[in-house]
C-alpha cells in the first residue's frame, strides 16, 4: 500500500475513492427506493413500512458508535486488518440486496413481506454502516489541510455519485437483477483498488485505565461528546441531514402524485445526482479560497431557494421539476464535499477518527430514520396514501416535501454560523 504522504497522488484518490461507488450504489435502493418498492409493488402499507424503517434504521444507528470503535481497533492492528473486514461487509451487502429485491416473495401476504423485509434489511444496513465508517475513517486518518481533506473526500464522493447515478437509472432499464450484478462486480473492483490506496496512519493506542476507573475503551466511546467543536458541528450536520432526508424519502411519491409523471422518475433522479457530480469539483475548488464553512453555507442557501421554488411546481410540470432536481443536485455537491472534511479538520491531532465517524454516522442514520418513521406515518394520518391525489392529500405532500426542508435548512445555517464563531479549525 502507498503511504499517507501519497494521499493526493495522481491515481491515489481514485484508488481510495472507488469503494464509494458500490457503497453509494447500494444506498439509493436501500434508503430511497425501498419504501416505494414495497408499498407500490408489494402492497405493504405506508404506515407499517415507515415504522419498520424507523425501527431498523434506529437500531442500525445506535450500533454505529460501537462499529466506529471496532474500526479504530482494526486500524490499530493494521490497515490490512481493516480492509479484510470491509471485504466481509461487501459480501453481506451483495447478499442482502439480493434478498431484499430479488427474493420470490410474491406468494406471501403483506405482513409476511414486511417481516421478510425487516429480516433482510438489518444485516444489510449493518454491513453498509461498517463499509461507510471504515471508508470515512480511512480518509480522516490521512490527515492534511482543509484543501487536502476536501480533495480526498471529493474523490470519494465523486465515485459515490457515479454509483448513485447508475443506481437511479438501472432499475427501469434493466431491472433489479442487473442491479445485483453491478453491485457485486463494483464491490470486488472497489475493494481491489482500495487495497492499493494510500494507507491510513494507525489509530492511536489506548492508554491504560487508572486503577478503579471504568475501562478506557468504554470512556473512549463517549469521547467525541466531550469535544465542544464536535457537538456544535454535529448539530449542524443533524439539522441539514434531516432537511435532505425528508425530500429524499418523499421524492418518488411527489413525482407520482403531485407531478403525476412516474415514468420520469429515473430521469429526475439521474439528473439530480448527475448535477451533484458535475458541481462537486467546483465546490472542492472553492475550498482553498472560501474555506469549508463558507462553501457549505452557500450550498445550504442554494438548497433552500430551490425547495422554496418547488412549491410552485404543478401537475405535469416535468421541465420545472427537472430544473429543481438540477439545482438541488448542485447544492448536494456542497453537502457531499464539506461535512466529513470539516469534521476531519476540527478534530485535535491524534484522535481516533473511527469513533468520531461512528457517532457521525449514527446521527446520519437517525436523520433517515426520523424522515421515514415520522414523515410517512404523519402523511398517512393527514390522509395521504400512494396514488391518492385529492387536494388535501397533495397539499400535505407539498408541505412535507417543500416547506419542511426549507425550515430545517435555515435552522442548519444558524447552527453553522454558531459553529464557525466558536470553533477553531485547521486551515
Amino acid at each position: 500500500m502507498a503511504g499517507p504522504a501519497d494521499a493526493t497522488g495522481r491515481w491515489a484518490g481514485l484508488h481510495y475513492g472507488a469503494w464509494g461507488f458500490p457503497v453509494a450504489f447500494l444506498a439509493l435502493p436501500l434508503y430511497v427506493q425501498l419504501p416505494a418498492h414495497y408499498a407500490q409493488q408489494w402492497g405493504v402499507s405506508l404506515s407499517a413500512m415507515g415504522l419498520l424503517l424507523l425501527a431498523a434504521r434506529g437500531f442500525d444507528a445506535v450500533i454505529d458508535p460501537w462499529l466506529g470503535r471496532r474500526v479504530d481497533a482494526w486500524m490499530r492492528q493494521s490497515s490490512r486488518a481493516l480492509l479484510q473486514r470491509m471485504g466481509l461487509a461487501g459480501l453481506v451487502m451483495a447478499a442482502g440486496f439480493a434478498a431484499l429485491f430479488l427474493a420470490p416473495i410474491q406468494p406471501f401476504d403483506a405482513t409476511q413481506r414486511l417481516w421478510w423485509c425487516g429480516l433482510a434489511l438489518i444485516p444489510t444496513m449493518l454491513a453498509y454502516s461498517l463499509a461507510t465508517i471504515s471508508h470515512q475513517g480511512w480518509a480522516a486518518a490521512l490527515g492534511g489541510s482543509q484543501a487536502t481533506q476536501a480533495q480526498v473526500v471529493g474523490w470519494r464522493e465523486a465515485c459515490a455519485l457515479g454509483g448513485v447515478v447508475t443506481a437511479s437509472v438501472l432499475p427501469p432499464w434493466l431491472g433489479w437483477g442487473a442491479m445485483a450484478t453491478v453491485l457485486a462486480l463494483s464491490l470486488i473492483a472497489g475493494w481491489w483498488l482500495l487495497a492499493r490506496a494510500p494507507a491510513p496512519a494507525p489509530a492511536p493506542a489506548l492508554a491504560p485505565s487508572p486503577a478503579g476507573a471504568l475501562p478506557l475503551a468504554s470512556q473512549d466511546g463517549h469521547r467525541p461528546w466531550r469535544h465542544a467543536g464536535f457537538r456544535r458541528l454535529i448539530a449542524v450536520f443533524a439539522l441539514n441531514g434531516i432537511a435532505s432526508a425528508v425530500p429524499a424519502t418523499l421524492v418518488l411519491f411527489f413525482i407520482a402524485d403531485r407531478l403525476e409523471a412516474p415514468a420520469w422518475s429515473a430521469t429526475f433522479l439521474g439528473s439530480y445526482f448527475l448535477a451533484a457530480a458535475v458541481g462537486l469539483p467546483a465546490w472542492v475548488r472553492l475550498v482553498p479560497r472560501w474555506g469549508l464553512v463558507c462553501v457549505w453555507a452557500v450550498g445550504m442557501v442554494l438548497a433552500t431557494a430551490t425547495f422554496a421554488l418547488a412549491w410552485s411546481i404543478d401537475r405535469g410540470d416535468t421541465w420545472g421539476f427537472l430544473a429543481v432536481c438540477v439545482a438541488s443536485g448542485l447544492a448536494l455537491g456542497a453537502d457531499l464535499a464539506v461535512p466529513s472534511a470539516l469534521l476531519a479538520v476540527t478534530l485535535p491531532p491524534g484522535h481516533a477518527s473511527g469513533t468520531y465517524f461512528g457517532w457521525w454516522n449514527c446521527v446520519a442514520k437517525l436523520n433517515l430514520a426520523l424522515a421515514a418513521g415520522l414523515a410517512l406515518p404523519l402523511l398517512a394520518w393527514y390522509g395521504y396514501a400512494p396514488g391518492l391525489r385529492t387536494d388535501s392529500a397533495v397539499q400535505a405532500l407539498r408541505l412535507a416535501y417543500c416547506v419542511l426542508p426549507c425550515l430545517l435548512k435555515l435552522a442548519a445555517l444558524l447552527a453553522l454560523w454558531h459553529f464557525a464563531r466558536l470553533t477553531p479549525i485547521r486551515r
